[in-house]
C-alpha cells in the first residue's frame, strides 16, 4: 500500500473516533462509527486482507451498526444534555491519552528490517506437513489440500480456527449480541407504557 493511502485511512479512522465521542447525537456517533469502520477496512485492503476487510464492511458496517441504529431508535435517545465533569475523571482521560500517545510514537520509531515469509508452494507445504503432525488439521482436508497445492486458503483457515479453537467465545458473543437485542426491546416497551400513563 503507498503511505499516502496508509496515512489518508488512518485519517479517516482517527477523524471517525474523535467524531464519536464529540457528536452528542447517538445517531451521529454511530454513523462516526461506521466512517472509522471504513477506514479500517481500507487498511485491512493495504494488508493484502482482502477477506477481512470484505467481512469489516459486511458485517461490523452492514450488519452491527445497523443493529446498534436499531437500538438507538427504540429507545429515542435524545441529544445528550453537558454534565458537569469530575477532576479524576478528566485525569485518567489525560493519562489515557498520554500512555496512547507514547505507545503510538514508540510504534512509528520502531523500524525492523524483517520480512514476511514467501508464501511459496514450498513453504506452504511445510506448513501443512506441521499441521498434520500436530494433529491441528486432517490430512484430507480443504486446508492441507490447498497448502499442498501452494494456495493459501485464508477463508477456511479462519473458519476452521474460529470454530475450534474460539468457538465457546463466539456461542458467548452470539448469546450477548442476543441478549441485548432482547433487552433493548423489553426498555422500549417499558418506555412507550410509561408515556401513554403520563399521557393519561
Amino acid at each position: 500500500m503507498p503511505t499516502y493511502l496508509f496515512w489518508l485511512f488512518s485519517l479517516i479512522m482517527l477523524i471517525g473516533g474523535v467524531a464519536v465521542i464529540a457528536f452528542r447525537n447517538p445517531v451521529s456517533s454511530a454513523l462516526a462509527v461506521v466512517t472509522c469502520f471504513v477506514g479500517m477496512a481500507g487498511l485491512f485492503v493495504g494488508l493484502n486482507a482482502y477477506f477481512v476487510a470484505v467481512i469489516q464492511i459486511l458485517v461490523y458496517t452492514g450488519a452491527v451498526m445497523v443493529l446498534f441504529l436499531f437500538i438507538i431508535m427504540l429507545l429515542d435517545l435524545k441529544e445528550g444534555t453537558g454534565r458537569p465533569q469530575k477532576p479524576a475523571a478528566i485525569l485518567a482521560g489525560l493519562a489515557l491519552v498520554i500512555a496512547f500517545t507514547i505507545q503510538f510514537i514508540g510504534v512509528l520509531t520502531c523500524h525492523t528490517n524483517q520480512e514476511a515469509t514467501p508464501l511459496d508452494q514450498a513453504t506452504l507445504a511445510n506448513a501443512a506437513a506441521i499441521g498434520i503432525e500436530s494433529g491441528r488439521i486432517a490430512p484430507d482436508s480443504k486446508i492441507a489440500l490447498a497448502l499442498n497445492e501452494g494456495r493459501l486458503p485464508d477463508v477456511h483457515l479462519m473458519g476452521h480456527t474460529l470454530f475450534t479453537h474460539y468457538n465457546l467465545p463466539l456461542q458467548i458473543l452470539g448469546v450477548l449480541l442476543l441478549v441485548a437485542t432482547v433487552g433493548v426491546v423489553v426498555l422500549s416497551k417499558k418506555t412507550e407504557e410509561k408515556k401513554t400513563e403520563d399521557r393519561r
